[in-house]
């Protein structure tokens, strides 16, 4: 078969542009972990030597790693001065950890697919799922990291106010629970927001739980408290709202999740369900978004359900028409959008 010789560089050049995503992407972590970014993101322009002196690190490292940030264009580089510095915007996604669209994040949880790779190909030739818990520890930290920004940003100003009658309901005090909470910033984000009201975030991996109870008493936040239970098992009763932050699509059974939490809620309560952006076919998700939630997916969200009872492996890339659909088998009569972001689709669930 005859090759189209500009086809096929075309593609060789999407090729070396993604081998050099992926080789920067302990870069990012190591950045990260070491101050490289925020030093640099606040000093303004420096050179290899200075940052090193900077952040306590080998300048032969700092030069090389600066030079990789530059050339993947994550920072700057001057070449009459021979420094670099961060624009604004560079800033903004690398070097500011309270900004909304913060994604350091993202590459501890892709640090963690790597590690995890020989257990995927097992789960591609077997079939079966690989739990959560299973993973890399690297994951738990960093999807709690990614999923963060967003939630301090959105979760409050936006996607409360969104629903219909819970702002004024958790102002004046609610009782809410966070179902597949994690490491719980989205408890905790809602917790301190709302001191009338009280919190429980529930999540079937122990170690999360724990490093939930730890993150709550260093914030002091008191209004919050945490359990290991699954979506299917937690218990109480009469709850204002139910909240799934990005892991709905995870579970195994989604539409027993649903049926409990419809139980478990007041005749007027509220479920609230973020998941990953999405449209409704495949077709209409072929774009930079919707790759990375479905590479994500196929690593994490899919096994996870597989490892679980019924497996029904929802994915990252539902879409509002099939969330609906387990929603309502749920019991849930009235579904609806109350909001969206480029990451997120916020969904509002009630009897």
């Amino acid at each position: 078969m005859e090759l189209n010789e500009e086809k096929l560089n075309a593609l060789l050049g999407k090729v070396v542009t993604e081998m050099g995503a992926a080789a920067n992407g302990p870069l990012v972590m190591l950045g990260d972990k070491l101050g490289l970014y925020k030093r640099l993101a606040e000093s303004g322009p420096m050179n290899s030597t200075e940052l090193a002196d900077e952040t306590n690190t080998a300048e032969r490292y700092v030069r090389e790693w600066l030079s990789a940030q530059a050339a993947s264009g994550y920072v700057t580089y001057d070449a009459e001065s021979k420094s670099f510095s961060m624009t604004p915007e560079q800033a903004a996604v690398f070097g500011n950890p309270d900004s909304p669209v913060f994604m350091t994040g993202a590459f501890y949880a892709i640090t963690s697919v790597y590690h995890d790779a020989p257990k995927m190909e097992t789960a591609f030739q077997t079939g079966e799922g690989v739990a959560w818990g299973d993973h890399s520890t690297c994951l738990f930290c960093g999807t709690e990291k990614f999923f963060s920004p967003s939630y301090e940003a959105n979760l409050i100003s936006q996607w409360i106010p969104s629903l219909e009658g819970v702002e004024a309901k958790l102002k004046s005090g609610a009782k809410v629970a966070d179902i597949g909470c994690g490491h719980a910033a989205s408890t905790i984000i809602m917790a301190k927001a709302y001191p009338n009201s009280t919190f429980i975030g529930y999540d079937y991996h122990e170690k999360s739980i724990e490093h939930a109870r730890i993150k709550a008493k260093e914030e002091g936040v008191n209004n919050v408290s945490f359990e290991v239970s699954t979506a299917k098992t937690f218990p109480g009763e009469n709850y204002d709202l139910i909240a799934f932050f990005d892991c709905l699509h995870d579970m195994g059974d989604p539409v027993g999740a649903c049926a409990h939490v419809k139980q478990a809620l007041k005749t007027d309560g509220t479920c609230m369900i973020v998941e990953p952006f999405a449209k409704d076919s495949l077709e209409e998700n072929l774009n930079p978004v919707g790759r990375a939630f479905y590479a994500f997916s196929t690593t994490l969200c899919t096994p996870c359900s597989l490892n679980q009872e019924v497996g029904l492996a929802l994915g990252a890339q539902a879409g509002e028409k099939r969330l609906r659909e387990v929603a309502v088998s749920g019991g849930f009569t009235h579904f609806r959008k109350a909001t969206e972001t480029p990451f997120n689709l916020i969904l509002e669930a009630r009897t």
